[in-house]
């Protein structure tokens, strides 16, 4: 059936460009009753997607597999467009024509201005996480060198576990190559080692992290234990690069010269921090100039709010980060009824400089240099910085899905996301409906 096929085809796209479960499941039961089916059926994982679709008494099983998973913001909005715009009796040719044009979409961003958006992003994760001038310019390069060699990486096809181990060496060794010069040549004095995992916060895959998150709390079970699965074999991958690389030449991950700053002007560079690390991750998903900006805001001032949570009121920081987590939930929600644009967009990109990166490669260098003199001291590090992990990504999860069930009435409802879906039968019905995302 020429019907079944373009639905599928729609679930590849979506899937590919790093969509959830529950929307790439609820569009193709929009797009399967737009082109005539009774019922469409889908359960989707990270790479494969397995449909049925019926017509009375009929219906046909097909699956398949999708290897270039990633993530491009762009290529979803123009997808969730197409799928808002559906309506009843529409043509298969129609349909398959708006998903070619999709799908010959080119990168907003070439290959420089991609890996400077990582350096940017990166370096100001580094002044969040307590680093100096030294850190963060030298993270600057470092996370320049390792996106560009991703990117070169990814367009050659790649294995993904691969290519973070790789990308993970490049970025780590760049950034070890430059402070060791820098202290040799006597240009800077102290201890600059511990900024070399701000160098590799590229490598944290938020937008699947995220993703993986709302659908397990939409009990979608398979799509998110597959992805969850994903991301952690990719930071484990760059974990293992940096700790190689560290160990081989003995650097102290866990040292830090740190900034002197305080006061105001220590939470008005966190706000702008906040903003560039937001906008350059937005950059690197690939999003709009407009969804960039307002991701920005929403990071910026969410951010910038956690801190003062924690720092001024002493709230504990797993409630920080949740209440920072809804706080981005809504301001999307609101950015969305106005810029038309969708949720993931623009939580997603704000969320990520939240996630606690630092932590978790220093619970993998630690594990990795255990000693029997040191044994109880090593293993404790470890599981102190993974519990820190699993509460921060926790709230955050939390966060964004009490922000989902606030303002979408398909989230506080247990509704089935696949079935018949009664369709607008007008172009002008369809612009009556707000944009899903």
């Amino acid at each position: 059936m020429q019907q079944s096929d373009v639905v599928l085809h729609l679930g590849r796209l979506m899937l590919a460009a790093g969509a959830g479960s529950y929307r790439i499941k609820s569009s193709m039961a929009r797009a399967a009753s737009a082109v005539g089916l009774d019922r469409h059926e889908a359960t989707v994982t990270m790479t494969e997607i397995v449909t049925s679709s019926y017509v009375g008494n009929r219906f046909r099983t097909e699956a398949c597999e999708v290897r270039r998973v990633g993530v491009n913001v762009g290529r979803l909005e123009a997808l969730r467009r197409i799928v808002h715009d559906l309506r009843a009796h529409e043509t298969v040719e129609h349909l398959e024509a708006k998903l070619q044009q999709v799908e010959k979409m080119h990168a907003r961003y070439n290959a420089f201005t991609n890996a400077a958006a990582s350096g940017v992003a990166c370096a100001g994760f580094c002044f969040l996480n307590k680093g100096g001038w030294v850190e963060c310019l030298t993270v600057l390069v470092a996370a320049f060198l390792g996106q560009f060699v991703r990117r070169q990486m990814l367009e050659r096809h790649y294995q993904h576990f691969f290519t973070w181990l790789v990308c993970g060496v490049a970025a780590s060794g760049t950034y070890m190559g430059i402070v060791t010069v820098l202290n040799a040549t006597g240009a800077v004095a102290g201890n600059h080692q511990g900024g070399i995992i701000s160098a590799i916060l590229f490598l944290i895959p938020g937008f699947p992290m995220v993703t993986a998150m709302l659908d397990l709390f939409r009990q979608d079970f398979s799509s998110a234990l597959s992805r969850s699965a994903y991301v952690l074999m990719v930071m484990a991958a760059a974990g293992v690069a940096v700790w190689t690389v560290t160990f081989v030449f003995r650097w102290d991950v866990a040292a830090a010269s740190g900034s002197t700053l305080d006061g105001p002007l220590l939470y008005v560079l966190r706000c702008f921090c906040s903003f560039i690390a937001a906008y350059g991750f937005a950059m690197l998903f690939n999003a709009g100039v407009k969804a960039s900006m307002l991701a920005a805001v929403v990071g910026a001032l969410a951010n910038t709010g956690r801190l003062l949570l924690i720092d001024v009121f002493h709230v504990p920081w797993q409630l920080a980060v949740g209440l920072a987590a809804v706080t981005i939930g809504l301001l999307a929600q609101l950015f969305v009824s106005r810029a038309s644009l969708s949720r993931v967009a623009l939580s997603v990109p704000a969320v990520v400089i939240m996630i606690p990166g630092v932590p978790f490669y220093r619970a993998i260098s630690a594990l990795n240099t255990l000693s029997v003199d040191k044994l109880g001291v090593d293993v404790g590090e470890a599981a102190t910085n993974l519990a820190e992990v699993f509460f921060v990504i926790t709230a955050i999860g939390v966060g964004l899905a009490l922000a989902r069930i606030i303002t979408d009435h398909n989230w506080r409802h247990d509704v089935a996301t696949s079935g018949r879906i009664t369709l607008p039968r007008t172009h002008v019905e369809a612009v009556e409906q707000p944009l899903e995302d």
